[in-house]
């Protein structure tokens, strides 16, 4: 499995029961040719997946939710329940997925237009609207949250696919530049968001993988690049 450091979509997920290897890969350099020979578009992560005696053609797959939906279904867990684990597991796996489909389409969106927009007023238009959306959209779905997705004590794949988004646009809002203070603050003051991000950025494993300081500056860099074409 080839994936980029600070990759908190897989490495949260549990330790898997069957032997692996994992191959960081460095998103700021250009893919080595072994990489662009195993997944020509270059996208990171990837995984080369076999059965031994049953199918023993590797087949790639590639992208984070993919990824992380596969192996989920592989080797089931608490952060999503087989689909006839008992009578509520299919709604549990539909509840899960209607959130992360709402946050990819109604709040994703926003990062980067909050990023691009001109600092001042464009800016704070752009963050005020996302909490809007945020508290129409995302607040009903965390009610009950406790701390995490529909009640659950543990992640779920709610958190891992929506947490590396939350992390950044918290952790920009308090650098100030990137996004609007008001904007973080905003979003902690929403009863159900706020509890629920809380308990996601207080997470054990949410913290070891997530390099807040390399992110800010990267995006700023980024960001910088982006603006001087």
């Amino acid at each position: 499995m080839a994936t980029a450091p600070n990759n908190f979509i897989l490495t949260s997920l549990p330790p898997l029961p069957t032997e692996y290897e994992e191959i960081l890969i460095d998103l700021d350099t250009p893919r080595p040719q072994w990489y662009l020979d195993i997944n020509p578009r270059g996208l990171v992560p990837s995984i080369k997946y076999s059965l031994p005696g049953i199918f023993d053609e590797p087949e790639t797959l590639t992208e984070s939710a993919i990824v992380a939906q596969f192996l989920c279904d592989t080797f089931p867990s608490p952060l999503l329940p087989a689909s006839k684990e008992d009578p509520f597991s299919a709604l549990k796996r539909a509840r899960i997925a209607f959130f992360v489909d709402t946050w990819s389409s109604k709040i994703a969106p926003f990062q980067f237009q909050i990023l691009k927009a001109e600092a001042g007023a464009e800016k704070e238009a752009k963050a005020e609207e996302c909490v809007k959306v945020m508290e129409r959209e995302i607040e009903p779905l965390l009610v009950g949250a406790g701390p995490f997705f529909g009640g659950s004590a543990e992640l779920t794949l709610a958190e891992v696919m929506t947490a590396p988004f939350v992390l950044r646009m918290l952790s920009f809002a308090r650098d100030g530049e990137l996004m609007p203070k008001s904007f973080g603050e905003k979003l902690e003051a929403l009863p159900n968001f706020g509890k629920w991000s809380k308990a996601v950025l207080g997470d054990g494993v949410v913290r070891k993988v997530y390099d807040e300081k390399g992110v800010v500056e990267g995006t700023k860099k980024r960001v910088k690049q982006m603006a001087a074409k």
